[in-house]
Formats: C-alpha cells, structure tokens, sequence
C-alpha cells in the first residue's frame, strides 16, 4: 500500500490506464472486474472494493482478530481512525487495542507483521482468487453497494486544498455535472446541474459563465435558467465591462444550506471551433468524484460530451494546466486518454477540484 493510501483511487487508475505501474501491480485484482461490460472505471474500482471489504470482514470471529485487526489497519479501514501513513506505524497503532496483542501491549510490531502475513496467505488471498474467478458481471453488484455503505467516503469527501481567492464565490459544490451537446465542431447546447453549498450567511445568486475553448480564445455564451433559480443580468463594474449574468436562488441561503439549480448554455454561433469543454473553479472548490452502482454521478466533476457524426480523433480530461498544456495529446496508453462510446466521451474527476484552477476534456478534430 502507497503511503498516500486512497485504494480506491489505485484501484480506479489501474483499470483506467492499463499501461501504468498500478495496473501492473493490481491486474490479477482488476482484470476480472473487466466482464461488467460498459460499467465506468469508478464503478468497477467500487465492485473490487467491496469484495475486499466483505472478505476482511468475514476473517476473525471476534472484533479482537488479531488477522482482521492488521488488515484493516493495511486497508486504512475503521471509522473515526486518523491512520498513519507507513503500515508499520499503522501497526504500531494497533498497540493501543486492550488485548488483542497482549497485556501488556508488545514493545514492537513484529506480532502485527505476522498476523498481517498470515491473514494474507492463509485467508484473503484465497477467498480472493476464488471469488474473483466465480464472479461476472451482474454478480459484482452486491459488491459496489457494500463499498457504497462503508465509512471509506467520508475522509475523502472532505475538501482539502488551496484556499478561495478574496473574490472567489463563497459555495463549495459538493456535484458538479455538465453535459456537453455538439454540433459539427461547436458546443451548442451546455447543461449544468449544481448541487452547492453556501459557504456564508446571505448567498442569494451564482455568477454564471460558460466557457469553451475555441481557435480565437475563451468566449462567453448566453445562459438560460431552467430549474431553481432565475437568470438577472446586470452591468459589468466599470464601463466597457462584459455584461453580469447571475442565477438568482428563490431564496437567500444559509450558512452550510445546500441548493440545487440547473442552467443551459446555448450558443447559436456555429461558426467557432472549439477544442477543449473547461469548467472554471470561480467558488471554494467541487467534491471527489463518487459514482453508485447504477453509474450515476452523486458527487464530484462529471463532464459528458455527446457528438454528432463530426467525431473528434482522440479526447482527453486534463486537470491544473495552463491552454497551451491542455491541448497536447497524450500519449498512447496514457490514462488521461478517453474513449468516445457511440458518439459520447465522458469523465468524472475522482479527485477534489480546486479553487482557482480549471478542469475538463479537451479534443483533437480531423485535418480539414
């Protein structure tokens, strides 16, 4: 286990780039996930992890299993545990559990290490390889529920990161999902679902812009409102400014009160190109990405892009980069790459968005 910990996040990168150190180290695991068809990465990454967390569960007796002890201290498992980032030190935690290890506690580690091997090889492991070559498909279900229900999401729900500039919005927006829809080479029509919250008393509007990259720059397109708010356009500050279109909430909210409102995005000049879909983080920050079962997005970045029969060659998310970075191709293999399925790519980012950086997916289009 890395010292950043997050299997979850490990598991999820292994499926996306099979070419990476992770899919390497995991495929024995990953591989079986393969035969639920067209489920996401996030959901088949969820199915493996509830398998982990039914079988770690089903070893011991008692709740002072020694084996069941050291695997959840491995796995980072166990709600209200801050664990430590090395497994000995994670170990050495385990001193402080009333008789599990002896009274007195032992003056090192080594009786966790062998508990830890033997939990391994003697009970995870080979409950692991027979029910990873028993499962499919629809079987992996039960599995993506029980990681829904465990305590693995609340420490990564929690937003971490660089501090909102002084002018920055004040809601943090636990899902974010914007769906793209094409015409040729132009982002005709843009959904956005928000599901926020207020970050101070008093947060009555949202300042609303759609940007998407084209060949002359950014440019703003007109926003419609179509559910929980109403579009108030105001004048810019100082003379010459663009015009302010804010989506106006029924009513004020409260500090911590959440709100969902939904805004469409039309833009009727056809004649642009646009090469990348960007999502500006003008507020506190998004939520990790989470997905359930059925693949619906219930937290995070999720950005879908449906085209019509002008298809990109090749799409990709990118994450903190400057116009000139985003619109490098990655290379063969790299997990940033996206497959476009009947005409739709799409990504949610597992990770928190950050204030003051922009994310989303950008295209290469055919030679003209």
């Amino acid at each position: 286990m890395r010292k950043d910990g997050r299997p979850l996040r490990y598991l999820r990168y292994a499926i996306e780039d099979p070419s990476s150190e992770s899919a390497a180290a995991l495929d024995c695991l990953v591989r079986p996930t393969a035969s639920m068809g067209t489920a996401t990465p996030e959901v088949r990454a969820l199915a493996l992890w509830g398998l982990l967390l039914d079988e770690i569960g089903g070893i011991g007796s008692t709740g002072e299993s020694r084996r069941r002890n050291t695997l959840c201290a491995a796995f980072r498992l166990g709600g209200g545990v801050e664990w430590k980032s090395t497994l000995d030190d994670r170990f050495g935690q385990l001193r402080d559990l009333p008789g599990v290890f002896g009274d007195p506690p032992p003056s090192t580690t080594t009786p966790m290490h062998k508990a830890w091997r033997r939990a391994v090889s003697e009970k995870l492991a080979p409950c692991l390889a027979r029910n990873l070559e028993l499962l499919r498909a629809e079987d992996w279900r039960p599995y993506v529920e029980i990681a829904q229900a465990s305590n693995a999401f609340p420490e990564t729900r929690k937003p971490r990161g660089r501090a909102p500039s002084a002018g920055a919005q004040p809601v943090f927006a636990e899902r974010l999902l914007v769906a793209v829809e094409m015409r040729r080479r132009t982002a005709y029509r843009r959904l956005t679902v928000r599901n926020i919250v207020a970050r101070e008393d008093g947060v009555d509007s949202y300042m609303a812009q759609a940007l998407t990259g084209e060949t002359g720059g950014l440019a703003a397109i007109p926003v419609k409102a179509i559910f929980g708010c109403r579009v108030e356009t105001l004048p810019g500050a100082q003379p010459g400014d663009p015009l302010v279109l804010e989506l106006r909430f029924p009513k004020p909210l409260r500090n911590g009160e959440c709100h969902e409102f939904i805004s469409l995005a039309c833009d009727d000049d056809l004649d642009e190109e646009r090469k990348w879909i960007n999502v500006d983080i003008d507020h506190h920050g998004i939520a990790p990405g989470v997905v359930d079962g059925d693949g619906r997005v219930t937290g995070g970045l999720s950005i879908s892009i449906t085209f019509d029969d002008c298809v990109p060659d090749a799409c990709w998310w990118y994450a903190e980069q400057t116009e000139y970075e985003r619109m490098v191709r990655p290379p063969a293999g790299d997990r940033h790459l996206l497959e476009i399925r009947q005409g739709v790519v799409e990504h949610t980012f597992l990770e928190s968005c950050h204030p003051r950086e922009e994310y989303g997916i950008a295209f290469r289009w055919p030679q003209l």
